[in-house]
């Protein structure tokens, strides 16, 4: 396939490259179609303060969407097809909203690095060597791989400045099947000669030629305006972007008062502006009935957040992240109080893992931090909390996702416990809890998204 002039690379049409080829998983299901039950010890969150448990439950899914839960088999679904994982953990799918897929290649490195120095000295030049399409197709199908066989089944990504590796990145998460969006990076100031667009006028056209082709050869991964951040965006390119996503009616992701010397940049920028978030506000990127999502939000004060939620824009909770590149812990408590919208982000490569099971422990413990540290209003957030902001919470970005509750796409993970052996008797909240903990990429049994078998 040709696109701007570039032939892409086949490898994007094989699974993963061969040094992955061993690591494939076999698929022991043999599925008729999106017509199936589910049985199982099954958790769901009702809300972000209570979970529906269900041992020995059957969750019955209907072409893809779940029909709900039930202690029986309802009548009209028995000629359905059983999938008996009785004793087993039944869970919604996760849901990642923050996660750069070129940084994948060196997470864990420069750790001992604020934001700033960390985008200069790793981010940007590794980025760069995207515009080889050999380097992205082996790079990317990393990423892909690893995601396929993790929690996730829903997310938000950045790409990179370049075209044809975002278009390549989007098929290979097709093919994948997993659901989400994706983002060419937009980049026109305040960066390095070597990954910076030309102009605003360049990098709305490219944006633009590439929405032109994803929207032709993608159906689940969906294209997703991707302005970096204030200070590597001009006020005419963030204006631009502002009247392209209204025009197509696009969502945007982008990073908000992630880090104190960004803030301060941003006010050095932009002084017309009343706040962080109004940058994206006053360029027309934020608007109510579009929801966007904005990445850390580690210093977003009451206002900022007011204007958050008048404007559906998601909070995204990193926490590693803001830990290992020593941004600070955000007060995830006063989100919740304020009944702003959230949801969870692995952030790699600036946080080391794809799991969100492993930022639901760490937003746990971070909360603790907050509370013991700073401001002991602010409670520490519960397993129900951390469960919903994993699942339903970060799931409304995408539509009905996140939960089991009918007219629910049916995103599921049966969970392999067999590593977790213990000698007392647990109920299935504690279970839910320890897993959480404990558990590893492949203590996933099977995984399904709106229905389909993944593996």
């Amino acid at each position: 396939m040709i696109f701007d002039g570039v032939k892409l690379n086949p490898a994007m049409d094989a699974d993963f490259p061969a040094v992955y080829q061993s690591f494939e998983r076999e698929d022991d299901i043999m599925m008729n179609d999106r017509n199936f039950i589910l049985k199982g010890d099954i958790c769901y969150s009702e809300d972000a303060k209570h979970l529906k448990i269900y041992p020995d439950g059957f969750l019955v899914c209907v072409e893809g969407i779940s029909a709900g839960v039930f202690e029986k088999i309802p009548e009209e679904y028995k000629g359905f097809q059983l999938l008996d994982y009785s004793g087993q953990l039944i869970i919604p799918g996760l849901c990642d909203l923050h996660v750069h897929a070129p940084q994948y290649s060196y997470r864990g490195l420069g750790m001992d690095m604020e934001l700033l120095e960390w985008l200069d000295t790793y981010a940007f030049p590794e980025e760069t060597k995207y515009a080889d399409m050999d380097y992205a197709a082996e790079a990317y199908s990393y990423f892909v791989h690893d995601l396929k066989y993790s929690g996730t089944t829903r997310f938000c990504a950045f790409a990179t400045i370049h075209e044809a590796a975002t278009l390549q990145l989007m098929q290979m998460l097709e093919k994948s099947g997993l659901r989400g969006y994706v983002g060419k990076v937009n980049m026109d100031r305040n960066s390095p000669d070597y990954y910076c667009e030309r102009s605003a006028e360049a990098s709305v056209k490219a944006t633009a030629s590439w929405l032109e082709q994803a929207e032709q050869c993608c159906q689940n991964v969906q294209p997703v305006i991707t302005p970096r951040f204030t200070p590597s965006c001009s006020d005419r390119l963030m204006q631009k972007l502002g009247e392209l996503a209204a025009a197509k009616n696009l969502r945007i992701q982008s990073h908000l008062s992630e880090n104190i010397s960004e803030i301060d940049w941003v006010k050095e920028l932009c002084p017309w502006s009343d706040n962080y978030i109004d940058t994206y506000v006053k360029a027309g990127l934020t608007a109510p009935g579009r929801p966007s999502l904005m990445a850390h939000c580690v210093y977003s004060d009451a206002k900022e957040l007011q204007v958050m939620k008048a404007n559906d824009v998601f909070a995204v909770h990193c926490p590693q992240c803001n830990m290992n590149i020593a941004s600070g812990i955000a007060p995830v408590r006063r989100w919740l109080d304020m009944g702003v919208k959230m949801g969870l982000g692995t952030d790699v490569a600036g946080g080391s893992t794809l799991s969100i099971f492993r930022t639901m422990m760490e937003a746990r413990q971070v909360s603790k931090l907050v509370w013991r540290l700073t401001d002991q209003s602010l409670q520490p957030l519960t397993l129900e909390e951390i469960f919903w902001m994993g699942t339903k919470g970060g799931g409304s970005f995408f539509g009905s996702v996140g939960s089991f509750e009918p007219g629910y796409e049916a995103d599921a993970l049966v969970l392999d416990e067999s590593r977790m052996l213990h000698p007392q008797a647990l109920d299935v909240r504690q279970r839910l809890e320890r897993y959480i903990c404990l558990s590893e990429s492949q203590d996933i049994k099977h995984k399904f998204v709106a229905g389909n078998c993944i593996f």
